[in-house]
Order: C-alpha cells, then structure tokens, then sequence
C-alpha cells in the first residue's frame, strides 16, 4: 500500500560489513596456532628441555629450517584469507629474519694470509685418491681429513704427499701442511683415536691445529643420540682451555651445529669462520642434498676473512674452506 513505512525492525536489518570482518579473525585458527608455536620456539629455543632425548638439541640442529615452514603458514594465511593467520605467520617470519638473516648476507672479504680446508672423505668412498686430488687442487695451506681407513690411507698419503711437504695422521685423522708441523699428538677425546693436536709453523707464528672428528649422534625412536659425542666434546674443551698457543684452529666433523648446546663447552670458546665470513647457512651435509652444517673451521685469536664450500666429492660430506688472517 502506499504511504506505508518500509519495516526497519532489528531482525530486517542486515550489515553485510561485520561478518566477513569478523570471519578474517576466525578464520585459520590452526595455522595462528602454528605459527605462534614457531616464533616462540625462535625465541625462545634454550628453553626447550634436553633431558629427554635431546630435545633441545634437535631444534637447535634443524632451527634455520623453520624458515621453511615459515614460507608455507605466510601460504596457507593468505589461501585462508585470515588475518589471525596473516598476523601470527608474519610475526614469525620477522622472528626468523631477526635470528638468521644475518646470516645470509655475504661477509665473505680479501685480507687472508692463510687459507685451510676440511673434509671428512667419507670411510667406504670408492676414489680416495680423486678425493685427494679434488681437495689439494683447492691450493690450501693447511689440510685436515677425517675417516681416514686402513685400506684407503694410502692412496690419501700419496696424492696429498705430492701437494704438501708436511704430513701427520693420528688414528682416522690426518694433517697436511704447506709449513711444518711439530708436536703431533693423538688427542684422547674418544675410546679410538679420531683427534690430534700439532702445531703448524707458520711464517706468521705458530698456530695450534686441533684436527677432530667427534663421534656420530642417531636418531631413533629414543630420541637424538649425542651422549658420546658431547662426551667428547668436553674434553676437547679441556685440551683447549689448557692450549698454551693464542692463536688456535680446530678443523673439522663436529657431527652437529655451531647452534647445538651440547657444543657450546667448544664452540663457547670459538669464533665461526662460516658465520662470521661466509655466505649463507653453508651447510655440508649429506653433500647431494645438505641440510645442517656440521664441518667447521673455528677460531681463538685469529680473524676469519672469508668461508665456503668445495664442489662434492666422492664423500657424503662436503669439504669446507676458509681464509684467515693471522
């Protein structure tokens, strides 16, 4: 009828703006929840307990890969169209650019004086000596291999013998140098010799050269294996609190991160050469499809100009080099 008043009553009226507002702060509650978990662990990862299979361990070993997942919550917040989700990725994508993005720029510079490289060759690979040939044509002044076997250290010893004057191979472990070595020991950090200590002369002073391979750590059902190898650790803790040289490298398998605690009594002590002059997270192992960085060059009383990656050889681990200055 005309003249008759539209009904404005409360059940009529609609407001088609609130619901999708208030659905975007809904929406994606799982991925919120994820991600939040994510930057607290960032934050907050000495806090995770390793009394129990070395929980905390793990998550430091694999820490930078929660960029990874950090890339797929940023995904799936914006396939959710949420903005709970949106927020809480985006928080934790700024906790992981804050935690490692420095690492990721390239502090690689000139100024070395001494150039050093390691590599675990691997016990069972099939061409130790295109191994050998492959690192020495790195030109290094000082070379340390771990998993040296019985069977196969010969074909290491001839093709390095011809690059280097200087040899010393204690147990699994061997030093090659450019300079002489002196005071070559078995370090004891394991019940099998896996460790020595010389001294390289160098024509800048003398350097302490720790050459190690500490013991392997197991994933299981029980939990992250590191007993021994923290263990081992420790003591090689000792031997460098008690070195008398100032100047120190030791080189070599930590089988675990620089971000691991239970490294830290070693790496506590010692300066990153990847992490204070490389480029990127430089990780060595396994070599076809790396994924933690667990061969180190680390320094006391010496200056990391620059630190990266050889080409793969016939190892599952890839060989790492630095330039020092002295």
């Amino acid at each position: 009828m005309h003249g008759q008043r539209p009904d404005t009553s409360p059940a009529l009226v609609r407001t088609p703006c609130r619901r999708p507002v208030r659905g975007a702060w809904r929406r994606g509650r799982a991925v919120a929840v994820v991600a939040s978990a994510t930057a607290l662990v960032l934050l907050g990862h000495r806090g995770v307990p390793n009394r129990f299979g070395r929980l905390g361990s793990l998550v430091e070993t694999f820490l930078p890969w929660t960029g990874a997942l950090v890339v797929v919550l940023l995904l799936c917040a914006a396939l959710r169209r949420s903005a709970a989700a949106a927020a809480a990725a985006v928080l934790s994508a700024v906790v992981w650019a804050t935690t490692f993005g420095g690492t990721l720029v390239d502090k690689r510079a000139d100024g070395g004086n001494i150039t050093v490289v390691t590599h675990n060759v691997r016990e069972d690979n099939p061409d130790p000596a295109g191994t050998a040939r492959a690192v020495a044509a790195a030109d290094a002044d000082v070379v340390a291999l771990q998993e040296l076997n019985g069977t196969a250290t010969a074909a290491y010893r001839k093709a390095m013998d011809g690059h280097y004057a200087h040899r010393s191979v204690q147990g699994t472990v061997g030093l090659w140098s450019r300079y002489p070595i002196t005071d070559s020991a078995p370090l004891d950090i394991a019940p099998w010799p896996r460790a020595l200590r010389a001294t390289v002369r160098t024509p800048h002073g003398p350097v302490a050269v720790y050459a190690v391979h500490l013991p392997s750590v197991r994933l299981s059902p029980a939990g992250f294996g590191t007993r021994a190898r923290d263990s081992a650790a420790l003591r090689l803790a000792a031997a460098l609190h008690d070195e008398p040289l100032p100047r120190v490298v030791v080189v070599g398998d930590l089988n675990g991160t620089v971000g691991d605690r239970g490294l830290s009594p070693v790496t506590s002590r010692l300066r990153s050469a990847q992490a204070e002059s490389g480029a990127g997270f430089g990780f060595s192992w396994p070599a076809a499809h790396p994924v933690a960085r667990i061969d180190e060059i680390l320094l006391r009383g010496i200056t990391p100009r620059a630190a990266w990656n050889l080409p793969a050889t016939g190892s599952d681990h890839l060989p790492v080099m630095a330039a020092l200055r002295l």
